[in-house]
């Protein structure tokens, strides 16, 4: 048996005011925002780094909610992907990066239309269900 070596990614299911924060990225594709861990940091320390780094907004890092391969097919390349539940400590309009074109805020029944891979959708719809952002179900 070979073994498979890839690439970690975490990423943040935000919820502020009943509605997802996702982010569009450069193929036009809609996600949650997180990346890659570097050396000496946690989990939740990467996501945390991240989100703030891409959309200015600092969260509190909870459950590990959803993990699954995800596969890129226009660069041929899979990607471990851990997702989290997270609770915004603010309520500004984020504030994007160059990593991504656009910022979306979208109710629980409007993401489901989105251009976005269904293990994301299923991430965040498990997030809803918890309840622990302390929103309502809109």
């Amino acid at each position: 048996m070979s073994e498979l070596t890839l690439p970690i990614s975490v990423k943040g299911v935000v919820i502020n005011d009943g509605r997802v924060l996702l982010l569009r990225n450069h193929r036009n594709e809609w996600e949650l925002p997180g990346g890659r861990l570097e050396l000496g940091e946690t989990p939740a320390e990467c996501l945390a780094r991240e989100i703030v780094e891409e959309t200015l907004w600092r969260v509190s890092v909870h459950d590990i909610i959803s993990s699954w391969i995800h596969h890129i097919p226009q660069v041929d390349k899979h990607v471990f992907i851990v997702a989290y539940g997270c609770i915004p400590h603010s309520d500004t309009v984020p504030m994007i990066s160059a990593e991504h074109t656009d910022f979306g805020l979208f109710k629980r029944n409007e993401f489901w239309h989105v251009n976005m891979p269904e293990p994301y959708k299923d991430a965040i719809s498990r997030w809803y269900s918890k309840n622990y952002w302390g929103g309502s179900e809109e």
